[in-house]
């Protein structure tokens, strides 16, 4: 077969393995899997039902948790149902038409997910440093809309850039959903374009994203340990602890991914496959359990449905 009649191969649909190496137990993987789905499925709608029928929860931190909870739905589907597919019916196949979609959608909403940590960041240092500024600071929906066209500008590049690329090698993703460097790795051509802009692009949105979200929270950890009462300041603390826990819930697993991925030659497929998913499973079920529950208004409205259904 000549040269250029393998450069003009271009794959109708892509294959996604799923976890390399771990097949034999794609069953039991996906168990875990589906409870993270199901609680995020219902612990986000349930968010946004509370806030939309409490009219005391119309405020900006609750807009940027309405926001949250609409990414984290929206990401977890995206990938989810198709995950399943594979580890429950051998269901491997994907257009690539929506191989691309689906990047695309997971890249541009875990940008957007990003900006919503560093908004909620912020308004947590205004409500505990400067509460009497709390309300005219955060009152309108700049910083939303402004979240919101990061993530679909930055990322709109990605599904054009791996279009044009031309795939002669196979069609197989080493992976359970279309993540941009597995698909582009399969090119036969220069990806460095692709390459490069998706290494921009992460270190563009989650250095400053992460120095944000630090800066913030070390004057929030100072406004704390000013605070008169041990009860206050552990009180705060808590809340602002279980914060952080879910924000590097997010960015440890997509740092390591990111890097893993263009410089971990030596780390395990199954591992990286593994750590990639942790990102886009674990804070869609982690984000309404802590934002919610350790959110006292949000709290005792949950509180007051379920007394009022018990009556």
């Amino acid at each position: 077969m000549s040269d250029s009649n393998i450069t003009d191969f271009n794959p109708s649909c892509f294959i996604l393995l799923g976890i390399p190496g771990l097949e034999a137990v794609h069953v039991w993987i996906s168990i875990p899997f589906c409870v993270m789905y199901t609680i995020a499925v219902l612990g986000n709608f349930t968010l946004l039902f509370i806030i939309r029928m409490e009219p005391n929860l119309h405020a900006p931190m609750y807009y940027f948790l309405c926001m949250l909870a609409v990414i984290d739905l929206v990401l977890s589907t995206s990938t989810l149902p198709k995950m399943l597919s594979i580890f429950w019916f051998n269901s491997r196949e994907i257009d690539f038409s929506a191989c691309l979609t689906q990047l695309y959608f997971i890249y541009c909403f875990t940008v957007m997910e990003s900006g919503i940590f560093v908004a909620l960041a912020y308004d947590r240092y205004v409500a505990i440093c400067d509460p009497l500024r709390h309300s005219t600071i955060l009152t309108n929906t700049v910083i939303g809309l402004a979240v919101l066209l990061r993530g679909a500008l930055l990322v709109f590049p990605y599904p054009f850039l791996t279009r044009k690329w031309p795939y002669c090698r196979t069609n197989v993703i080493a992976h359970t959903y279309c993540e941009h460097l597995a698909v582009v790795k399969l090119a036969c051509a220069d990806i460095s374009i692709s390459s490069h802009y998706g290494l921009f692009v992460a270190f563009f949105v989650r250095g400053p994203d992460v120095f944000f979200i630090t800066l913030s929270y070390i004057q929030i950890l100072r406004a704390i340990f000013k605070l008169p009462t041990k009860e206050a300041r552990l009180k705060t603390f808590g809340t602002c602890g279980s914060h952080v826990c879910v924000i590097l819930a997010f960015y440890i697993p997509a740092i390591f991914s990111t890097i893993t991925h263009r410089f971990g030659h030596n780390v395990p497929l199954h591992f990286h496959v593994i750590i990639a998913n942790t990102y886009i499973l674990v804070p869609p079920m982690l984000n309404p359990i802590i934002y919610g529950v350790r959110t006292k208004q949000i709290w005792d409205r949950l509180l007051q449905l379920f007394t009022r259904k018990g009556t």
